[in-house]
């Protein structure tokens, strides 16, 4: 379902991702944790395309690029097209309501009619909890109904994967759970899913395999039981006493 290959990341001088390779399975969550730094987020917008990897092989559903050679701008916008991502702010626009916020994705990049549009977005806010506040501007909504909208916006897309980056971060505490609810609705529908995130306990809950970064490398993949119970490098365990 996806497949990274030799994935690196330069910024000027400053290499970021050295040699990431990672495959999962359709149907998968896959979390990433790791300390601040460690090229987590980076990982996830070269997926997206969001940042344009220097080197390494990226395969999604079949399509695959290769940015050891010049890769065409229309690969690089259908390969986009099978992510959703989830940001830790929020994205909205704010002078558009949350419908019209998950309709203009269809509308605008996949040219559906309004009526189509709407239909699903209806169906998308509903399955999030926001049937109510179909007409809610982001101002008038609180944190977690916003980053409800973006999860929804970005099913909207019907991508093959969805990508999560530290979703619950920018949130007051009593908000996460809302949030945390969706995803694991969304893991239990099949839905493949990397995530990044520091929320441990959805890590255990939900995950099919952790993986902890660390300097730009992946130090350690497991099952979550074995990560948080028994992890085998002195790394994870150093970085796991910190936080736990």
């Amino acid at each position: 379902m996806i497949s990274i290959q030799g994935l690196t990341k330069q910024f000027g001088g400053l290499e970021v991702l050295k040699g990431i390779n990672l495959q999962v399975d359709r149907g998968k969550v896959v979390v990433i944790i790791g300390p601040s730094g460690s090229g987590k987020t980076t990982m996830l917008r070269c997926l997206n395309i969001l940042e344009t990897p220097t080197k390494g092989i990226l395969t999604i559903a079949g399509q695959t690029l290769d940015f050891s050679k010049n890769v065409p701008k229309k690969n690089i916008t259908a390969f986009r097209r099978l992510t959703g991502m989830v940001f830790q702010n929020y994205h909205l626009f704010p002078h558009k309501t949350a419908l019209e916020n998950v309709m203009e994705g269809p509308i605008i990049v996949k040219r559906e009619d309004k009526a189509t549009a709407r239909k699903r977005a209806e169906a998308l806010l509903e399955k999030v909890g926001l049937r109510d506040k179909l007409d809610s501007y982001p101002s008038q909504l609180s944190g977690g109904q916003q980053q409800r909208v973006g999860i929804a916006r970005a099913l909207a897309m019907e991508p093959e994967v969805m990508l999560f980056d530290e979703p619950t971060s920018a949130l007051d505490p009593e908000l996460v759970g809302e949030v945390l609810k969706v995803m694991k609705d969304l893991a239990q529908e099949g839905m493949t899913m990397i995530v990044v995130t520091h929320e441990m306990r959805f890590a255990r809950e939900v995950a099919d395999e952790v993986i902890f970064m660390d300097d730009g490398v992946v130090v350690e993949r497991n099952q979550p039981e074995v990560i948080f119970s028994r992890p085998q490098k002195e790394r994870t365990k150093k970085f796991l006493h910190m936080i736990m």
